[in-house]
Order: C-alpha cells, then structure tokens, then sequence
C-alpha cells in the first residue's frame, strides 16, 4: 500500500471523527443545555428519551446536535422533560398518590408500583425511587380505585404476610432493558444479561473462559455511591443478582442465546491469556430485605415502562376480579 493511500485513509477517518464530534456534545454539555441534572439526564437517556450515539474518536456516548434540537423545540420544554423524569421516594409519592405510605408499599411490593432506581442511604436501608408520572396515571386510573381506597383482598395480603416483595426483580427486569437499550454491540448485549447473574451461574452458561473474560470487558457497572467492597455496595449488588430459580432460568437461556449470537457476529478474541473468574463476593453482617418473589414475566427491552403484562399471572387474575367487583 503506498504512502499517499494510507495519508488517504487517514485523512478520511479523521475527517469522519472529525464531522461525528461537530455534529454531537457531550452528555455533560447535553445536560446543560437540556436544563437537566445530571442523575436526571442518566434517566432520560435510559428511558429513550434523550437519544445519544457513540463516539467515533473511543470517548463515552455523544448526544446529536438535531437531537438536542428537536427536544428543545417539543411543546411544553423544558417542564415536560423534567416531568418526565421526576423520580419520588416512597413518602413523596405516597402523597402524589393521595395514600397512606403503607399502602403505598403494599402496592409496591405486590409489583403494581414498578421502582426506576434505588440507592442504599447511610443506615444501610434500601430507598426505592418511582417515576412520578407513572404514580399520577396509577392514581387516575378508574380500574385501580378500589386498589388506593379499599381494603387489600385477602389473596394479597396473604401473600404479603409470606414475605412477597416484586421491587428488587421489577427493578431488575427494568435496568436490564436500561442497558440492553443503550448497548450498541451483541458482547454488550450479551454482558447486559451476565451481569444480572451470579458468577457461577455465567460460568455454568459460558464455559469459555476467552469469551467469559470478554464478557467481563463489556460489564456495566452499576451506578452507586459507595465504596467497592462496603456493606452498602455488598447490598446494591445483592439487589442487582437474580435469585429466583425461574428468573435465573430466564437470564440463563437469554445469556445462552446472547452468546450464540455474539460469537457469530465476532468470536471472543484469544490473543493474550483470558482473565481469572472473579472470586465470589463475601457477604456482609446486613442481610438484604426479604424477596418472596412470584412468577413474574421475561425482562424485555423495548417496553420499559411498567404495563400490566409485567405483574405476576395471579395477581392479575385476581386484580381483574376485584376491579369487576367480583368476590
């Protein structure tokens, strides 16, 4: 190849980068101008409603120039995006709905009210964030009264007393659409899924240790404040593990497909020697709230909001006769 093809080459890569970057800000000047917090505009890229595209110079993902255009020029800006990705605690949105804070995690841990994220406060308790749009369509929504206003039908609190609490694994199903949406690589998808599973579970799936250490390349990390290896981190990542045998069923078979369908796109380079699986995490003095979860459908990646076809099958068997009035 001769000297002036490769200049060539170069040049027209250069100049591609070069328009990409021109025509894209960064997410932290996406924020800015978009009239957004930063933890706000992570959720408003998460929920599909900032579009960012990735960096063809290697940096993190960039937001399009026409893209902060076009939310700019939406009727309503910059109130409704805010809206859009208000996020309230449990007394906060217990008052939006016009309930009592008990009733309102009832409603939670039977799975009707579906968290958008968590963190773990300095007593090591779990806070549970909702959208608060979706508690205010809750509210107004004729079907649910005898939810917010009447007495918990038996079957429910039957449940309840054994222990059901659907918020980790409601919270998982929706973060892992968070990540498969904003993974733009089949190994990406692919370590979107591992990284709901425990280590042993993946080795049992994958039994390459070349692709398990591709996989741990690709391993989103979850976004908390606190120290690696702390009480608090040990919980966030309890929470973010399936432990359901139906649920780590469903993750294996999707991880098994992922794979498959990774290593046909590109196999897992083999160049240098893979890395050693992780050891298994110590598990702190603080055990994580109880988690008597039920049959709960597939985690999906298009629809992330929480529609009725995210409750368990009884449960919405069971809402259905009490909205008909039904004994």
């Amino acid at each position: 190849m001769s000297g002036n093809t490769i200049t060539h080459k170069v040049t027209a890569v250069g100049e591609r980068i070069g328009t990409t970057r021109d025509a894209s800000v960064t997410r932290h000047r996406a924020a800015r101008e978009l009239g957004l917090r930063r933890s706000e505009f992570e959720l408003a890229v998460q929920l599909g409603r900032v579009r960012t595209v990735p960096d063809d110079a290697g940096g993190g993902p960039r937001v399009p120039r026409d893209e902060i255009d076009r939310i700019r020029a939406a009727d309503g800006f910059p109130e409704a995006l805010r809206t859009g990705v208000r996020t309230v605690g449990t007394t906060e949105g217990a008052a939006l709905m016009d309930v009592t804070t008990g009733r309102f995690t009832r409603l939670a841990r039977l799975g009707l009210l579906v968290p958008v994220k968590f963190y773990v406060n300095r007593y090591r308790a779990v806070v549970w964030l909702y959208l608060a749009e979706e508690l205010r369509q809750f509210s107004t929504d004729e079907r649910n009264s005898a939810l917010l206003r009447g007495r918990t039908p038996e079957g429910l609190r039957d449940q309840l007393r054994e222990g059901l609490d659907l918020r980790p694994r409601n919270w998982r199903g929706r973060h892992l659409g968070f990540l498969l949406r904003q993974a733009d690589d089949p190994w990406a998808r692919a370590a979107a899924v591992a990284s709901l599973l425990d280590p042993a579970e993946i080795s049992d799936v994958v039994t390459d240790p070349y692709e398990r250490s591709h996989l741990r390349r690709f391993r989103p990390e979850l976004a908390m404040h606190s120290s690696p290896g702390s009480p608090a981190a040990q919980l966030a990542d309890e929470i973010a593990t399936a432990t359901d045998p139906d649920e780590i069923d469903w993750l294996r078979s999707d991880l098994a497909a992922a794979v498959e369908t990774a290593r046909g796109h590109r196999p897992a380079p083999r160049a240098g020697p893979a890395l050693p699986d992780p050891e298994p995490a110590p598990r702190g003095a603080t055990e994580p709230a109880p988690r008597g979860m039920t049959e709960l459908v597939r985690p999906g990646a298009e629809d992330l909001s929480p529609p009725e076809k995210e409750r368990p099958r009884w449960l919405s068997g069971l809402l259905g006769r009490l909205r008909r009035g039904d004994s």
